[in-house]
């Protein structure tokens, strides 16, 4: 195994990259969609409005900051970013069906 770890260390490096993108996806996915669900609840329950707006100009922020940033890097950090979002999404949605509130 040593004589081939030298021929895979160049991979090393974008791969680790572009997991580290993935997961900051998925923290940001959850995030935004997570934010989204308390806005809704604010929005349905009758809520402050200025909270709904500041909270959905946040979420819009948030998500575009990120993706600019990791665009910045190129096309396969930000569809890496991407994908990463949306594992996030699908794990809020996840976790939302489950909530019996």
């Amino acid at each position: 195994m040593n004589l081939l770890f030298p021929y895979f260390w160049p991979l090393f490096a974008p791969l680790t990259v572009l997991a580290a993108h993935v997961a900051a996806g998925v923290a940001v996915g959850a995030l935004f969609f997570h934010a989204l669900w308390w806005n809704t609840r604010i929005i349905i329950g009758g809520g402050a409005v200025s909270t709904a707006i500041a909270l959905t100009l946040s979420r819009f922020v948030l998500v575009g900051g990120f993706l600019t940033l990791s665009a910045f890097e190129g096309a396969a950090p930000l569809a890496a970013s991407s994908i990463g979002a949306f594992v996030g999404r699908f794990l809020v949605l996840r976790s939302i069906g489950r909530d019996e509130r």
